[in-house]
């Protein structure tokens, strides 16, 4: 960990909705005038959308399966030197996977690849990570934030089937067999990442999602409670009571745990996380003498 070069990192799994929290932390950002160096973790996938589909055909011949949650697909270890690399000089190297046409435009390189590895964080405040990796065991002892993005597993599932289907053009069977082919390593990479957590986001559907694979719709912030679960309340001086009073049918589940209308998720995020940055900024400054 670092107080000069902070790390900040949010984690979840695809269809989790990390991107609600990159969002919340973007406008934490921009009012602290923070300066973030920001990454995103498919840049650290071992390989590219057709080196990724060759090696799959490998793994299955051989009765494998590969996924991009596994650490055969991905290079933990270059996450790790990322982090505390940043932690200790603010500069590291990373690289951008280019997704589709218009980012292609940006960096001169087809979609599908990787551009090449470049030094980051000149100028920047802190790091800022999102994606499915960020909690793994070889980068937490370099993160001085961890927060998790986790809705309970049949919500996420619908939320993948709906993006990818109405986002990236897949078939409803190509989704759901992508979904059953990388449990293993759901439960093996992904989940255990919540256990160390500084703050977790989970949120809650009120309607039946006993059944993901037929759902026609996602649950509504309207239909959902989002559980915001605070390992260590004390490290951060997280107000309850506060957070009670600002967040208008929020209710504690344990002295931890609060639950608030889903509808309030971003601004419940902001209300936590502001704070938090804040005081992580102002040491950051007075350690680097600025």
């Amino acid at each position: 960990m670092s107080v000069k070069h902070p790390v900040i990192s949010i984690t979840g799994s695809s269809g989790a909705g990390t991107s609600t929290a990159k969002v919340a932390l973007e406008h934490i950002f921009r009012r602290e005038k923070v300066s973030p160096a920001i990454v995103e973790g498919d840049c650290f996938h071992r390989y590219d959308r057709y080196e990724f589909r060759e090696k799959a055909k490998e793994y299955a011949a051989q009765g494998k399966r590969l996924s991009h949650f596994s650490d055969e697909a991905n290079l933990f270890d270059k996450i790790a030197e990322l982090f505390k690399s940043y932690g200790e000089t603010g500069r590291g190297m990373a690289r951008t996977y280019v997704h589709d046409d218009e980012e292609a435009k940006l960096y001169g390189v087809e979609p599908g690849r990787f551009t090449p590895w470049r030094e980051i964080g000149e100028g920047s405040d802190l790091l800022f990570y999102e994606g499915l990796h960020g909690g793994i065991e070889e980068v937490r002892p370099y993160v001085d934030l961890l927060v998790g993005i986790v809705p309970v597993v049949n919500l996420e599932w619908i939320q993948k089937i709906h993006r990818d289907t109405a986002m990236r053009g897949y078939s409803q069977e190509a989704v759901v067999e992508n979904i059953l082919s990388r449990m293993h390593d759901y439960v093996h990479f992904i989940t255990p990442q919540f256990t160390y957590t500084d703050i977790n986001f989970q949120r809650v559907p009120l309607v039946d999602t006993s059944n993901p694979f037929i759902a026609r719709d996602v649950p509504t912030p309207d239909e959902s409670v989002v559980v915001i679960r605070v390992r260590q309340p004390q490290k951060f001086g997280i107000d309850f009571p506060w957070l009670l009073a600002m967040l208008h049918d929020s209710f504690m589940t344990r002295r931890n745990t609060i639950c608030v209308p889903a509808g309030k998720m971003m601004l419940a995020m902001e209300l936590i996380l502001a704070p938090i940055i804040h005081d992580m900024m102002e040491k950051a400054r007075k350690a680097r003498g600025s």
